[in-house]
């Protein structure tokens, strides 16, 4: 930091009040002095905040819940177009929450951790975050690059966006016209190119690749 005089503003979005709890004491750490931690249990209240206040960062932490990771990545989107200044990270409810959302995500953030990992694994990854400011992990959109445009075929993309909306495999099947084992294999490859073993698996990493919109219109989070 270049002025020290003046602490910068870290937004934290955590629902729950126990992980909530866990990443206050992680942040009472010296080597984080330097910020300012501002918690906020819903995004209206952090919207509010942000008329107001000049955050250098942004940090959303996960749970595993599918309507909250549509919800994060949504409206780290909207802050990317809103606020193209501020630092987006997601603090994922587990390594594999973190690894779709690395891998699958077509929004560019500065930084997405595990709350697996040990505290002062945790500790360093944010110190060495908030010291890069604004660089973005190239290497992670173009993983999405090819994992969205080249890995899945379109009646895949099809399939899982079916998925996300609630269609059984004979519903699917009927929709695209095809016999309800064709689904079931092509289901079965696109699990196999995604890296996951299980429908749940397969719905988080839908969720992920066809949350977004072109018709998005940019917004504040």
């Amino acid at each position: 930091m270049k002025n020290n005089s003046k602490k910068a503003n870290i937004a934290i979005l955590e629902k729950c009040v126990m992980s909530a709890a866990g990443l206050k004491y992680l942040f009472t750490e010296s080597a984080l002095n330097h910020y300012s931690f501002h918690f906020f249990n819903d995004r209206y209240a952090f919207r509010q905040a942000l008329k107001q206040t000049p955050f250098f960062s942004v940090i959303y932490s996960l749970s595993g819940q599918r309507k909250e990771r549509l919800e994060c990545l949504m409206g780290l989107h909207r802050l990317s177009f809103s606020h193209p200044g501020v630092q987006r990270i997601v603090i994922a409810g587990d390594d594999r929450e973190a690894q779709l959302v690395g891998h699958l995500s077509p929004s560019r953030f500065h930084g997405i951790l595990s709350k697996q990992s040990p505290l002062d694994t945790l500790l360093q990854e944010l110190v060495t975050l908030f010291g890069e400011t604004r660089r973005i992990n190239e290497n992670m959109i173009n993983h999405w690059y090819v994992s969205q445009c080249r890995m899945l075929s379109p009646t895949e993309r099809e399939i899982l966006n079916y998925m996300t909306q609630g269609f059984s495999m004979a519903e699917i099947a009927c929709q695209l016209d095809r016999n309800v084992k064709t689904i079931r294999a092509h289901k079965f490859n696109a699990m196999i190119k995604l890296g996951v073993r299980s429908d749940v698996g397969l719905l988080d990493a839908a969720d992920i690749l066809t949350w977004t919109s072109p018709r998005i219109e940019p917004c504040i989070i």
